[in-house]
């Protein structure tokens, strides 16, 4: 039953690849993803009275190829058929050829794949094929800027897999399988010196999918490149990575006797605090959300590594709210850059005038990522914080009043007067003879048609959003309220775990979060007057070179802490 999973996405994919219409084609990927995601919840639900296990070919245990379906893995399918629908509605009107559609869900079947395997060498397989899908999609509309950064993608990701290769090579040697559940056996059995070189191995290529510091260089490139569908942007922040996260957990099971949370809390602080600090520096709306996910993935690590049950499911918590207001954010984002002509936030004022249902769903998706009273972020970052130090608490709380003051700068575009005229002094694009334009300003504007575009639609009142993007964000937004006014018992369907909100430990939170409000305003208008620092930042950027140098520095690094600490 298990294959039908990753087969039912990729059976489509070629479906609408064949289909003689692109709109009737999108139409048909919605109907199929609703089937998809109705059987996800099918799957959830079954998961819950046990594990639910698939054997292909007929050959059982390690010789087989086996799929696996417990409580964790179809959480995550759940996720990713909920986000992947709600990507297909968006994209009913969008102006995608049936290329677009074929990567689309080929990209999913792969996912789908990853959560349900269990063995370490077919998910190398389907993660290698999946970078290149991804890479594809980051390269889709052909520019410069972008195929640059699909090539980066994708060679970083390729040397990261090479050493996620050596290490589960040198545990086949070790056990003799690559079968999840035998190779825990077979690894529990051994002396815990042989394992620290598979163990930083494998564990280097899974910190560079969940973009750790050092590691994250390929994530802004890839999430904010200028020529990737906002959808595209959407499922990497929102979806991908937490495949990367999801590998994290099943892999730390796996080695559990000489694991190093202390080493990954660390890392998650570092993490966190380095992506809200690029996140400030940035004027480009989606580089910004880019950066944002870098900071959120370190705050979802700090609480997976915390030996507590309220910090961990306070983490996985959040990787459901996460994908929610990210994936919201970036669809919103593509319709602003769509409608202004610009990704510069300093140039967009009065959406929340102009497209009031758009503004109010970035609004929910902002106060859910800031952690707002009510709302799904607050939920999940109290649960974090609850099993904590001291010395964790303050970082968790830098990491949040970072992100506020984030978000305070990005939601400058949502008030003032709507700007009637875009630059188009400093824009890089197409023009509309296919022709390159590029300026001084490569990472915030679509060309200067966008903008002439952009301003006669003003004058004439016309710019419009069809209703199927604006139903989506809104759905996304809502969810946003409702996972945080019901959110003890959306992880108790969720996790499987039963919380309880201390409401004199939430009214702490939530005095807490008037005060980091107050603080960010006070920093938010010191940035905005001093910009010499914010620029230093911006250009902070790692070339392949020193990507591959920070694989190798974060690999000895793992490698000698886990010798020393375990």
């Amino acid at each position: 039953m298990l294959i039908y999973y990753v087969l039912v996405p990729i059976l489509t994919a070629v479906l609408l690849f064949t289909f003689p219409v692109a709109k009737a084609g999108r139409l048909v990927a919605v109907a199929f993803q609703t089937v998809l995601t109705g059987a996800a919840v099918y799957l959830f639900i079954k998961s819950k009275e046990g594990v639910i296990t698939t054997s292909i070919g007929g050959f059982q245990g390690v010789m087989g190829i086996s799929l696996s379906s417990d409580s964790l893995s179809s959480f995550f399918i759940l996720l990713t058929s909920f986000i992947f629908l709600i990507v297909a509605i968006y994209s009913v009107h969008e102006d995608n050829n049936r290329l677009f559609q074929f990567l689309l869900f080929i990209w999913e079947g792969l996912l789908i794949g990853i959560f349900l395997s269990r063995d370490l060498f077919n998910i190398f397989i389907l993660v290698e094929i999946s970078t290149v899908v991804v890479s594809v999609l980051i390269m889709f509309k052909r520019d410069k800027r972008s195929m640059y950064d699909g090539m980066f993608y994708l060679m970083v990701n390729t040397v990261a897999l090479q050493f996620y290769l050596f290490g589960i090579g040198y545990v086949y040697k070790l056990a003799g399988a690559f079968d999840l559940n035998a190779v825990g056996m077979a690894l529990s059995r051994l002396d815990k010196s042989s394992l620290f070189l598979p163990y930083a191995l494998i564990f280097t290529a899974i910190c560079l999918k969940c973009a750790f510091l050092p590691l994250f260089s390929w994530l802004p490139r890839a999430h904010g490149t200028p020529g990737a569908p906002s959808a595209v942007s959407a499922i990497l922040s929102g979806l991908h990575i937490k495949s990367g996260i999801y590998l994290f957990i099943r892999c730390t099971e796996l080695f559990s006797d000489i694991s190093v949370p202390e080493f990954f809390i660390v890392a998650g602080i570092v993490t966190g605090i380095a992506g809200f600090i690029l996140a400030i520096s940035q004027s480009d709306i989606k580089l910004t959300l880019a950066y944002s996910t870098i900071s959120q993935v370190g705050l979802i690590m700090i609480g997976l590594n915390i030996n507590d049950i309220h910090s961990y499911t306070g983490s996985v918590y959040h990787i459901f709210n996460h994908a929610i207001f990210k994936s919201a954010l970036f669809l919103c984002a593509g319709i602003i850059a769509d409608a202004y002509g610009t990704r510069d936030i300093d140039k967009i004022r009065g959406v929340l005038r102009r497209f009031p249902l758009v503004g109010a769903a970035i609004l929910m998706a902002i106060l859910g990522i800031t952690g707002a009273p009510l709302f799904n972020g607050s939920i999940s970052k109290y649960f974090i914080m609850s099993g904590t130090n001291v010395a964790i608490t303050s970082a968790v709380i830098l990491i949040n009043l970072g992100t506020i003051v984030t978000f305070m700068k990005y939601s400058r575009m949502l008030f003032g007067r709507p700007s009637t005229e875009a630059d188009s002094s400093s824009v890089t694009g197409s023009s509309a003879d296919g022709s390159s334009v590029t300026g001084s300003s490569a990472d915030v504007s679509f060309g200067v048609d966008a903008g002439a575009k952009y301003n006669a639609s003003v004058k004439a009142g016309a710019i419009k959003i069809d209703l199927y993007k604006q139903a989506t964000i809104l759905v996304l937004g809502i969810m946003c309220l409702i996972g945080g006014i019901f959110g003890e018992q959306l992880i108790e369907f969720l996790l499987d775990v039963r919380v309880s909100l201390d409401a004199a430990g939430y009214l702490q939170k939530i005095a807490l979060y008037a005060v980091c409000l107050l603080l960010g305003f006070f920093i938010n208008g010191y940035f905005k007057k001093n910009h010499t620092l914010l620029d230093r930042i911006r250009g902070i950027e790692l070339n392949f070179r020193g990507a591959c140098s920070a694989i190798g520095l974060f690999f000895a690094a793992l490698l000698i802490i886990t010798r020393f600490v375990s």
